[in-house]
């Protein structure tokens, strides 16, 4: 038998969340607007059929220190093919802002999941089924900017 959530449960605690559909996958993307990333910290384990990255990202969930960061991993698991577009993977110095990860159903459970980045690039995943995980891997730090941009709430 499963608990609802309480409202202790957001108490200030490293992010680890699963998704296995789209609603799942939308809460992920949220949380994760607006991370920024070098292109070098992208890596696809093909054997493993998995996808992940390792980002800066807002606290968005604690409106009181939406300032800091927390580099946090982002990954996907039964994914079949990566393809990028508007990404020069050649360039090691490049740092990639994400703004969004969305899923488009190809049928039974299977589809693309679109990273879409700032400056019109794109990741698409083609997977078997939404299985991601967002998990905090560091302690919060102060943003280098000391702000942050505007959230959607």
């Amino acid at each position: 038998m499963t608990e609802d959530a309480t409202f202790e449960d957001g108490a200030e605690r490293p992010l680890n969340l699963g998704a296995l559909d789209a609603d799942d996958l939308s809460v992920i993307s949220s949380l994760a607007q607006d991370a920024v990333f070098p292109i070098t910290e992208m890596k696809w384990a093909i054997r493993q059929r998995r996808f992940a990255i390792l980002l800066n990202r807002f606290r968005w969930e604690d409106a009181a220190n939406r300032t800091e960061r927390v580099q946090a991993l982002l990954s996907f698991d039964t994914v079949l093919e990566v393809a990028s577009q508007g990404i020069d993977r050649s360039d090691r110095d490049t740092v990639l802002s994400l703004l969004s990860v969305t899923f488009e159903p190809t049928g039974d459970g299977a589809g693309h999941i679109l990273l879409t980045l700032a400056g019109d690039g794109v990741i698409r995943l083609t997977v078997e089924a939404i299985e991601a995980r967002l998990k905090d891997v560091t302690r919060p730090y102060l943003a280098p900017s000391k702000t942050a941009p505007k959230h959607p709430d």
